[in-house]
């Protein structure tokens, strides 16, 4: 397994509010559904408990995380976790039981039809897994078709659409229909709809998992690009964990509708929260996830001046060739300040998992 993820800038925690926030979210399936959150007996029953008991099934229990502005939010799990269930929970395409979803401070709960409606057609704009694209429409008019409900004139939608199509990298293909492109094209096509409403926020849901491997790693590149270029928020679900760990800037890993870990991919494989977590990471190559932080020691004066140069953000594998070539310990240099040092027998006890994971020395 190769992970080649993006050089990651910590998202702005506490410069700004989060875009969402959810509190105590509960999704129960099942008859008095609404009194399975309210009792704290029924609450603390296993899956196979409630559903004996109640004829219930909780597809989200107790859930709570914020998604801070710019970064790629990822929910991650196995089929049946809940995770899709959860991001549908959001914009009410599905109605929580219980707790609380805010976006921008506004409680998502309580806004009646008119307000949902403007939620989802232009703050948040979802990306299915099934394209849903409209087959007797040209790839132009399936983009701009959103742009349609919303009343928008036609030459504005088409050349709002015109843009998105170029983005996504579909240029000279806006007249075919659906039926004429490859399943990642039209894949580009649903996310340059998406695009088009210019969302606050895009919701992925599993969008790739129907592609074959090469398609979806060009996808997952595409979305990687976006991103970079318009640092637009995302919250994207998946089953896959390499695509979690490439996308993500913090992970939610779900299991039977908890999240029982959050954190960066860093944090998740170095320190997993439990044995199903570790066994989840198990097969992570750790060298490609861990950055050079987890590795590094206070540095001297001397050292502080001299070898080769290494980013805070680097892998550790990229700090293993540094190190490697040079035949000497490392800087580990954040805006042009050296704020540590790492050297190879540091670096291999990171990936043999025999360090501590995340230690920094500007920490202590």
């Amino acid at each position: 397994m190769t992970l080649t993820a993006p050089a990651r800038k910590p998202p702005g925690e506490g410069t700004a509010p989060p875009v969402f926030l959810v509190d105590g979210l509960w999704k129960v399936f099942g008859p008095k559904a609404e009194r399975v959150p309210e009792d704290p007996e029924l609450r603390a029953l296993s899956p196979a408990e409630l559903r004996a008991r109640t004829g219930c099934t909780a597809a989200v229990r107790d859930v709570g995380f914020e998604v801070r502005k710019g970064e790629v939010f990822v929910v991650m799990g196995l089929s049946g976790s809940g995770k899709s269930t959860l991001v549908r929970c959001l914009t009410r395409l599905i109605e929580p039981t219980a707790g609380t979803v805010a976006i921008d401070g506004e409680d998502v709960r309580a806004m009646d039809k008119a307000k949902l409606r403007a939620l989802r057609r232009h703050r948040a704009a979802m990306v299915f897994q099934h394209f849903g694209l409209l087959p007797h429409r040209t790839v132009l008019d399936n983009v701009a078709y959103g742009l349609q409900i919303q009343g928008v004139g036609r030459a504005e939608r088409r050349a709002r659409a015109a843009e998105m199509v170029a983005k996504v990298g579909l240029s000279g293909m806006e007249h075919r229909r659906p039926g004429q492109l490859s399943g990642g094209q039209r894949q580009r096509v649903g996310l340059a709809r998406a695009l088009a409403a210019d969302p606050e926020v895009l919701l992925f849901d599993e969008p790739f998992s129907a592609l074959d491997p090469l398609i979806r790693r060009d996808m997952q590149e595409e979305v990687i690009r976006l991103h970079q270029e318009e640092g637009r928020t995302m919250v994207f679900i998946t089953h896959d964990l390499q695509e979690a760990l490439r996308l993500g800037d913090r992970i939610a890993l779900m299991r039977d509708g908890r999240v029982v870990q959050l954190g960066t991919p860093e944090e998740i494989v170095g320190s997993p929260a439990d044995d199903y977590v570790r066994a989840f990471v198990r097969d992570v190559p750790r060298e490609q996830v861990m950055t050079v932080r987890s590795a590094m020691r206070p540095t001297t004066a001397e050292q502080a001046g001299s070898g080769p140069a290494v980013a805070a953000h680097a892998t550790v594998a990229e700090a293993i060739e540094a190190v490697a070539r040079a035949g000497t310990p490392a800087r580990v240099m954040d805006q042009g300040r050296c704020i540590g040092v790492v050297d190879s027998e540091a670096l291999l006890r990171v990936v043999a998992g025999t360090a501590p994971a995340g230690k920094d020395p500007e920490a202590a």
